[in-house]
């Protein structure tokens, strides 16, 4: 019987019930005497005096009878229409266009012929080779958005910003008159610096004088970088950086010796090309390329990777202009940084961060020997370098070239094809480059307004009240570091968006004052050069206690800032297929609820590392972490090389907490709000699409020569952090010990 049938009354009480009438009206001692106080001589009843009780058993009867029937047909009634409302209808489905929209994207990208069990990311991402990266695609669709706002009619404040940054992407795009100019405004540029013996008159100029040209006028960098950016320590003053310079040519120790000589021989065919074009004599020609590849070589043998460095604990040095003069004397250091950093006042006595001090003195002898023995090459080396970054400024010739060696060099390193970029997309790159804070402001109104960024701020908040309840559960920290974990969350500056100077359009028409086109797209971009590296530079004298956003409004990639505390999430992140205010809260919070979870736990990397929480039990973290790695290995496939957990456990353990984070916000919001929606005629209920969500962003082709990718393989970040969350497998009903449902999970975050 149901217990709740157990609660109805029982025959006697109905009979009760029935005689109340009668009692109610006896006399006050009548009750009394009901309750044991029995007259002294008992009466007898007639036959007719026993026909009430008789009748009322049997009324006691039917009515119990009834009252069961009609508790069975109100439970039977309820059932079904819970039936009917809950388990038939679910939530409604979202059949807005931005829905249908990101619906199509979902089919596009998936391959519903995999079991999720078994491997979410070829069910989410699609099949190998067919991947789209989520993260390039959004990019490229910003990028687009900026082109039909460049490209479309409007009228403009002359001397403006707006005007500037539209005349620039016009002649960016008009490819006829770049053809008519053809090679004479490089060869004006190159008598500029001296002229060079390939092909002209050399004037033997000064070698620091031509590399402090190069450094300030022309933004190129032939045997080092020099950059201002924040001091790596406290309290982060900015400070001018040198490091190591950047290559076309993929490093040696990257590469098979025999690749390695076929990257060479396509390379110098491509110096040469670029030496014939612009009339150089043929044997010269060949000469100074075989000797500019040869510097490039014995470059190379002194640079060191970034793991070397830091595994020899000489990530920088601090070092003033004087100290490093005498320990890389070919360079003029005070004179370079000074043209290059103006209007720095710099003196010897001025503190420098180098990242590698090593690769500087043997630079500095190379330089040395090749003034004593080939300085027309030294000179030429450099001339071929700045050639090769002025290319998209050029006309065809040029820039075919550029394009059929990076072809060669792909197929050489067995990287994918990557598909000739098009014009207007590098024209729209160079314009926000240069017209940043126009371009801020046109785009943040066009695709960020304030709704979005209220929805936005509103799931931030959401997450970081998350990772606060989170981190009072932890088992490993300590509650002296639990406490000052939380505390380090609740000072977290949040920047979501753009800066404020994007919405202020008259700081916009002051910045652009010193640029002048010239009459050639070349000298128009070299203008833009000069007054980008000014700007930047000034940017950095003025006292500011405001963050420094290191990508654009229009980006993809969200970051945590160490020297100010902030987490940024520009406005070109939240958009879709990622997030919009229109989509199922589960998207939203799968997708960049995620993210943002996991730029939170960037945090509190310390922790994780060796001696980072002395006073958290280091044995429970150390079995946490040790259970994480062991949790990735078992998930490689057999035709996948072993992935090093200890190299990437940081950036996993990242993705692991960030993926609980935000489904445990996501249930919160569930709980406490109604209205939840979901994609239509898809078998995906409101958490199964939170966990495609998260997959979503995630999907993108494995690059096994991308050595700085800490992530790899990319199947990893989806199923690593899935499998380890048990409420997946009981959503998407994952048999015992099947991939996405392993025995054991980790608990760290």
């Amino acid at each position: 019987m149901h217990p709740f049938l157990n609660q109805l009354p029982s025959s006697s009480f109905l009979h009760a019930l029935q005689d109340g009438g009668d009692k109610s009206r006896q006399g006050p001692r009548g009750p009394i005497q009901a309750r044991g106080m029995a007259p002294s001589s008992r009466q007898e009843s007639s036959p007719e005096e026993g026909l009430p009780t008789k009748w009322s058993r049997r009324w006691a009867m039917a009515g119990w009878a009834l009252l069961t029937l009609l508790l069975l047909g109100l439970l039977l009634g309820s059932s079904v229409l819970w039936f009917y409302v809950f388990g038939n209808c679910g939530p409604p489905p979202c059949e807005t266009p931005v829905c249908l929209h990101l619906l199509d994207y979902y089919l596009a990208s998936g391959n519903s012929s995999v079991a999720p069990c078994n491997n979410f990311f070829n069910f989410a991402c699609g099949e190998p080779g067919k991947t789209i990266n989520s993260f390039h695609a959004l990019e490229d669709e910003n990028k687009r958005l900026l082109r039909r706002v460049l490209e479309a009619p409007g009228s403009w404040h002359p001397g403006s910003g707006e005007e500037k940054a539209f005349q620039f992407y016009g002649s960016c795009m008009d490819t006829d008159a770049i053809e008519a100019a053809g090679t004479g405004p490089l060869k004006q540029v190159i008598e500029e610096l001296g002229g060079w013996n390939i092909s002209g008159k050399w004037t033997f100029s000064d070698f620091n004088q031509t590399l402090a040209l190069l450094m300030s006028q022309y933004g190129h960098f032939p045997f080092f970088r020099a950059y201002l950016r924040t001091h790596p320590s406290p309290p982060h003053a900015p400070v001018i950086q040198i490091d190591q310079p950047e290559f076309e040519v993929p490093l040696k120790q990257e590469q098979e010796q025999k690749i390695y000589a076929q990257i060479i021989r396509e390379y110098l065919a491509y110096l040469q090309q670029l030496g014939t074009l612009l009339g150089g004599d043929p044997e010269k020609v060949q000469q100074h390329a075989f000797l500019s590849i040869s510097i490039t070589s014995r470059l190379f043998k002194y640079l060191r990777l970034l793991e070397q460095r830091q595994s020899q604990d000489k990530l920088f040095h601090v070092l003033t202009i004087e100290q490093l003069q005498e320990m890389a004397p070919a360079i003029d250091w005070l004179s370079c940084l000074q043209e290059t950093f103006k209007p720095m006042s710099l003196s010897p006595s001025q503190a420098l961060v180098i990242h590698d001090l090593d690769y500087l003195r043997n630079m500095s002898q190379l330089v040395q020997e090749e003034m004593l023995k080939h300085r027309d090459v030294l000179q030429s080396h450099m001339i071929l370098g700045l050639v090769e970054t002025l290319t998209p400024a050029l006309d065809s010739k040029f820039r075919e070239a550029r394009r059929e060696l990076s072809q060669k060099l792909q197929e050489l390193t067995e990287q994918p094809l990557m598909p000739a970029h098009p014009r207007w997309k590098k024209c729209v790159e160079d314009t926000g480059a240069f017209f940043e804070p126009t371009l801020a402001a046109l785009y943040v109104k066009e695709a960020f307004g304030p709704g979005t960024q209220r929805a936005a701020m509103k799931l931030f908040t959401e997450i970081k009240d998350a990772l606060i309840a989170r981190l009072k559960k932890l088992s490993w920290i300590s509650e002296k570091s639990q406490k000052e974990a939380q505390d380090r969350v609740t000072q977290l500056q949040v920047k979501i968006g753009a800066p404020d100077w994007v919405l202020k359009p008259e700081l916009a028409r002051q910045e652009y004052q010193d640029i002048q086109f010239g009459p050639s797209f070349l000298q128009s971009v070299l203008s833009c050069v000069k007054s980008l590296r000014a700007r930047n530079v000034q940017s950095f004298l003025q006292p500011s206690s405001h963050h420094r956003w290191q990508v654009s409004p229009w980006g993809v990639n969200a970051y945590y800032s160490i020297s100010d505390h902030v987490v940024v999430f520009p406005a070109g992140l939240l958009q879709p297929p990622f997030f919009h205010a229109g989509y199922p809260r589960a998207v939203n919070f799968g997708a960049t609820g995620s993210i943002m979870a996991r730029e939170l736990l960037h945090i509190f990397y310390q922790l994780l590392l060796p001696g980072g929480c002395p006073a958290c039990d280091t044995h429970a973290l150390q079995e946490a972490l040790l259970c994480l790695e062991h949790h990735y290995d078992a998930l490689l496939l057999p035709s996948r090389s072993s992935l090093n957990g200890s190299q990437t456990f940081l950036e996993n353990a990242a993705d692991v907490g960030g993926l609980a984070i935000a489904l445990q916000a996501y249930s919160k919001r569930l709980l406490e709000y109604r209205g939840e929606t979901t994609l239509p005629n898809q078998d995906l209920s409101p958490h199964r699409l939170f966990f495609r969500s998260y997959a979503q962003v995630m999907c993108r082709e494995p690059n096994p020569q991308d050595i700085q990718d800490i992530h790899r393989p990319p199947s990893l970040r989806v199923n690593g952090p899935l499998s380890s969350i048990p409420a997946f497998a009981r959503y998407f009903g994952c048999p015992h010990d099947a991939l996405m449902n392993p025995s054991r999970r980790c608990q760290l975050w």
